[in-house]
């Protein structure tokens, strides 16, 4: 496996397998199962599998998120060498960014739902990073996880409107045997913390439940709100019914068409999204 700092060992080296599939995965490293189980699939489906181990600064709206976001990258690279990754791709924050970026990306709806509202900016350090990667590696398939719904519809209006020559491809949520889902946040979990975290999945599947039941959608948000109020540790900060396809949120549950069950919470001052789409 080879390990690259820079831009240009990253070019080199991919320059010299031009004529070979590539399949990427761009992570903040803190690399679990979830992560493993994309560079899997890169690895099956490619004939070259990249990751790249990077925590974006530009995606931070929360300065003292960005200082606590686990950083294990001697523990990552073990990892995918057993994976079978070819070449990691581990820059610092000096060779991703010279300067600043002055380019401002705007995602219309998107920005103004979810994740768009309660992280401003979020989406246009998304957006700079995931181009500036894509324009390195120059892959021929690139994966994300299921878990990031709204970074998903982000990243492939991206790849739509910018025309990158790539296919995305997008993997199920891995769970924890509890049902929590994978994530780099949860090692930041206290004990207490971990065994009440399962809550947050299990009140997607009661949402799920409620709606098929003949619930509307402001019931379902009703009762699911009496479960959080229940709950005091956990602070739910949004719980949406929305349309798979758009995210726009649904007024009526129809169980003909594709619903998606989003949200973020705090849980021991961490924040956790899942979703659940059915």
């Amino acid at each position: 496996m080879i390990i690259a700092r820079t831009i240009l060992e990253t070019k080199n080296y991919l320059k010299s397998h031009c004529t070979k599939t590539i399949g990427f995965v761009p992570t903040m490293g803190a690399l679990h199962n979830g992560h493993i189980e994309l560079i899997k699939r890169a690895v099956n489906e490619n004939e070259i599998s990249v990751c790249s181990v990077f925590v974006n600064p530009t995606q931070f709206n929360n300065p003292d998120d960005l200082k606590k976001y686990p950083r294990t990258l001697e523990a990552d690279l073990l990892l995918l060498e057993a994976a079978g990754c070819d070449l990691v791709f581990a820059p610092s924050a000096e060779e991703m960014y010279s300067q600043n970026p002055i380019l401002k990306l705007d995602f219309g709806d998107l920005e103004h739902i979810m994740e768009g509202e309660f992280r401003p900016g979020h989406f246009n350090g998304v957006g700079i990073v995931v181009s500036k990667l894509f324009h390195i590696v120059k892959p021929t398939k690139a994966y994300f996880g299921q878990k990031d719904i709204q970074q998903v519809a982000v990243i492939n209006r991206l790849i739509n409107d910018l025309s990158f020559d790539l296919e995305m491809v997008v993997c199920e949520t891995i769970r924890e045997n509890d049902g929590l889902a994978m994530s780099s946040r949860n090692r930041r979990l206290s004990d207490d913390a971990r065994k009440l975290a399962p809550k947050i999945y299990e009140s997607l599947l009661l949402g799920k439940k409620l709606l098929q039941e003949g619930n509307s959608p402001d019931n379902t948000f009703s009762k699911i709100k009496e479960y959080y109020d229940n709950i005091e540790e956990i602070e739910l900060e949004y719980y949406k019914i929305t349309s798979a396809e758009s995210l726009a949120e649904l007024s009526n549950f129809d169980p003909k068409n594709k619903t998606a069950l989003i949200l973020a919470a705090y849980l021991d001052g961490v924040r956790l999204i899942d979703n659940l789409i059915f």
